[in-house]
């Protein structure tokens, strides 16, 4: 049972013209195979589950029941039908009769998931990979691009490529409908496309190690992917991290220690981590009194009709407005009072205790903190003033 098999019907070598009908059954374990009698020697057969590939042919002498699973549900009900003619001992050249032979260890062997390189002289150049893989690693093998056969392989759930020389993704890898994990550690990426960030691993992709790259920034189409739980972002060259990171409610674990993050994203806020690492960023020191003033008195119909779409969740999209004004609602500010914002804001930074966001937070710097500055916006000087006041009373 759960043994994968290979049955054949047919005579033995050298039995052409005479002999009975056998029934064989070929393993990894006995690939000579087992034969069988057919000719009057079924004592049963059970089909009731053959539309899901199932069934037991149980015989008489010896006693015994060969059950098949998994089975592609046509090729069994012709199969089982041949098996009942040979029973009932119908005309041998009516049957689709094979030769028995033993066979083959790829016919027998059950169909690789795992496959691990770590050198360059063990990577396959001439054969393919195979194509039941579900989990491969193929790391130190000096790879300058995602190999295409790679990305034919459709049931792939991991695949690690790290400490490559890898420098730009391919779209393609979004049609790996399985990925749930990608491991892209110590290449030499400096981005991450949006078209990756649009295809189906927005419903797949749960773990994403993008560390030690030169990644500067990702796409506002990031957030997309929004069944990350592990994002590692570390020593790349990050200047600032997504603007809606916010929306990745399933994140858990997210590290992007050693980069030039002067600050965190409003959204930041948002987030509800286990764990959080982000030594080692150039920090600013925030000072809520010195504010960059953005604001156009008085606001201009752009500005209005923006604030209005959003706060009112008027319904929008690429066939109701040009592209270019919906991405730029797709980034819209959100005051402290609720309301939005698209160009005309003021916006300072204020302290953050990362203990607001994540159960356990690694320090940010050698002196024991676990403060960052991030980013606030406020949609008119009144909310402006309202904060101030606070904040000096406050302190």
């Amino acid at each position: 049972r759960g043994t994968r098999a290979l049955l054949s019907l047919g005579r033995p070598p050298g039995r052409a013209r005479g002999g009975g009908v056998y029934l064989m059954v070929c393993t990894a374990r006995d690939r000579a195979g087992a034969r069988y009698k057919v000719q009057e020697n079924i004592e049963r057969f059970f089909t009731r589950f053959v539309e899901e590939g199932k069934a037991t042919v149980r015989l008489r002498e010896p006693a015994v029941d060969v059950c098949l699973s998994k089975a592609n549900a046509s090729n069994l009900k012709n199969f089982l039908s041949a098996v009942r003619l040979a029973h009932q001992g119908t005309d041998i050249g009516a049957l689709p009769l094979s030769t028995l032979v033993p066979a083959k260890t790829s016919e027998v062997e059950k169909p690789k998931t795992k496959m691990i390189i770590t050198s360059r002289r063990d990577y396959p150049l001439t054969k393919n990979f195979p194509y039941s893989l579900e989990h491969l690693q193929a790391s130190y093998c000096k790879l300058a691009r995602i190999d295409t056969r790679v990305l034919c392989l459709k049931k792939l759930r991991k695949l690690d490529l790290s400490h490559n020389h890898i420098k730009q993704l391919p779209a393609t890898i979004g049609d790996l409908i399985c990925l749930q994990e990608l491991n892209l550690h110590d290449n030499h990426l400096e981005s991450f496309s949006g078209a990756l960030c649009n295809s189906t691993l927005q419903k797949s992709l749960q773990f994403l190690d993008l560390s030690q790259n030169k990644i500067k920034a990702l796409p506002i189409q990031f957030c997309q992917l929004r069944e990350l739980v592990n994002l590692k972002l570390d020593d790349n060259e990050l200047i600032r991290l997504p603007f809606k990171i916010g929306q990745l409610h399933h994140l858990r674990f997210l590290s992007a220690a050693r980069n030039k993050l002067p600050f965190l994203p409003s959204d930041f806020r948002k987030l509800c981590l286990e764990n959080l690492d982000l030594f080692g960023n150039p920090f600013e020191q925030p000072n809520p009194l010195v504010p960059s003033i953005q604001l156009k008195i008085p606001l201009t119909l752009l500005e209005c009709a923006a604030r209005a779409t959003v706060n009112y969740r008027i319904p929008y999209g690429c066939r109701l407005l040009p592209s270019h004004l919906c991405e730029d609602l797709e980034v819209a500010k959100t005051c402290q009072c609720g309301s939005a914002c698209l160009s005309s804001f003021i916006q300072i930074t204020v302290t953050m205790n990362l203990h607001h966001v994540a159960h356990t937070v690694v320090l940010v710097d050698n002196m024991g903190g676990t403060e960052a500055p991030v980013i606030c916006y406020f949609c008119s000087l009144d909310c402006y003033s309202q904060f101030l006041d606070r904040y000096l009373q406050s302190n």
